[in-house]
Formats: C-alpha cells, structure tokens, sequence
C-alpha cells in the first residue's frame, strides 16, 4: 500500500513543479539591482558637467560684455571725431567764405582802379557797351530811331533784364549828373498830373515806379530828365532810354587777363 502513489499525490506534485518554474522563469527575467555606487557617479558627472556649463556661459557672457563695451566705446568716440570734423569743417567753410569775400572786394577795388584809367578794360562786371558805376550797369539808347514812348522804353529795359532809370542815392546822383543826359525816360511812377520842371537835386526824394505797365493809361504823365532838371510829360511821348541793371561778380581771372593784356600794349 505504501509504494502505491494516489491521484492526489501526482497533482500535487505536478503543481509544485509548475510553481518552481515559474518562479524560475521570473527570477531569469528580471535584472539584477544597479549597484548603488554606479548612480552615485552618474550623478556626479551631471553634477560637474552641469558647473561646466555655467561657468562656460559666465565666461562667454564676460566676454560678451566686454565687446559690447568695447563696441560702445568705439562709438562714443567715433561720434566724437566726427562732431569734431564736422566743427572743423565748418569752420573751414566759414573762414573760405569770408575769403572769398575779401577776395572778391579786393578785386572790385582793383578792377575799378583799372576801369576809371581805361573805361573799355574787360574785368568790369557789365556787358559791352554798359556803363559801371557803384553796383549798376547802365545802358544808353539814343538817337531819332530808338526814342521810344515811357511804356515801350521800359518794355525794352525788360528785355535786357534791367528797368528804367532810378536815381536814389546821393553818389548815383552825382553819376547821372556827371553824363548830362538830354530827353532820357526816367523811372518815376507816372502820375495823373503835370508839375512844373524840378531840380536833378531834388529827385531822390520822388516816387520810383514799381508797378506794372499794364496800369499806364494815355492820360497818364511820365518823368524825363533834361539836364539839369526833370520833367513830366505825356507817357505817349517819345524819348531816349537809359537802362540799369545790378552789376556781376567781379571775377579774380578777368582781373588777372585784363593786367596781361595791358602789358602787350
């Protein structure tokens, strides 16, 4: 009876078995543990590589800071060489304008001297056949052909960028008393009235036209000079022209080629 092996027997047997290779299995399928020392390293190499990186990005960020300072000094004074050009410069300017200035009257003063010794000298600031005196230039037209009404007289003055005859300074004066001009237009404003005649003193005083010629009418009254006075007659009536103009630069290089052709004659 006792080598007789029940049901009972070979499944508990069967089961034991069944269970001791599961467990086998298991204990084949899990991982041994990490040793505790290997984490211990690991974090410590994170550790220090993280130090790394922040001690690296401090330095790059002091040298970072340190170009940004240095560029920001490289401006402020690029900015101030250039303020300090441009103070230069226009200093510069100024003194050459102030040069050219004195220049320039230099070589009027001069080209005057030259003028009143030889009155066809080609350093005068006015075209041929005008007249040079203080800053104008004057144009006589004379003769029966070119006498002209007030109005047309003017009309002509226009043409040559110049208006009539105006008389209004003391030394201008003396220069237009100085020609001894007979039945010239002057550049009075015409008036509605005739006056008796009035001394060549007496005109700087007098109304200058500044109108335009559209507003002369035929009843209208226009100044003349017959030396030595003036008169007002009819705007209709003809007369000689005499023209003025604001004169040109006096040019430093007509200066120069009117002393060399002087030394040829």
């Amino acid at each position: 009876m006792s080598e007789e092996v029940t049901y009972a027997d070979l499944k508990f047997q069967d089961s034991s078995q069944t269970e001791n290779i599961q467990k086998f299995d298991k204990f084949e399928k899990e991982e041994p543990p990490v040793p505790s020392h290997v984490w211990r390293q690991r974090a410590l190499a994170l550790t220090l590589l993280c130090l790394l990186l922040l001690i690296g990005l401090g330095v790059l960020g002091g040298i970072c800071m340190e170009k940004l300072n240095t560029l920001r000094n490289f401006k402020e004074e690029l900015q101030r060489n250039m303020s300090l050009q441009l103070m230069q410069n226009t200093n510069s300017s100024q003194k050459i304008r102030s040069l050219s200035i004195k220049l320039e009257e230099i070589a009027t003063k001069l080209c005057r001297e030259l003028y009143i010794k030889n009155k066809g000298n080609k350093c005068k600031p006015c075209p041929e056949g005008w007249m040079w005196h203080d800053d104008n230039c004057y144009l006589l037209l004379s003769g029966y052909q070119r006498r002209k009404t007030w109005q047309k007289s003017d009309e002509i003055c226009s043409d040559y960028n110049a208006s009539l005859l105006t008389i209004k300074s003391k030394s201008v004066l003396e220069f237009i008393k100085s020609l001894k001009l007979i039945n010239y237009w002057l550049g009075l404003s015409p008036r509605k009235d005739t006056t008796k005649y009035n001394n060549l003193d007496t005109i700087i005083s007098f109304n200058w036209f500044t109108r335009n010629t559209s507003v002369i009418s035929d009843e209208m009254y226009c100044g003349y000079i017959y030396y030595p006075s003036f008169f007002y007659t009819e705007c209709t009536d003809t007369k000689n022209i005499i023209c003025e103009k604001l004169a040109q630069s006096v040019k430093i290089e007509s200066i120069l080629m009117s002393e060399v052709l002087d030394r040829r004659k």
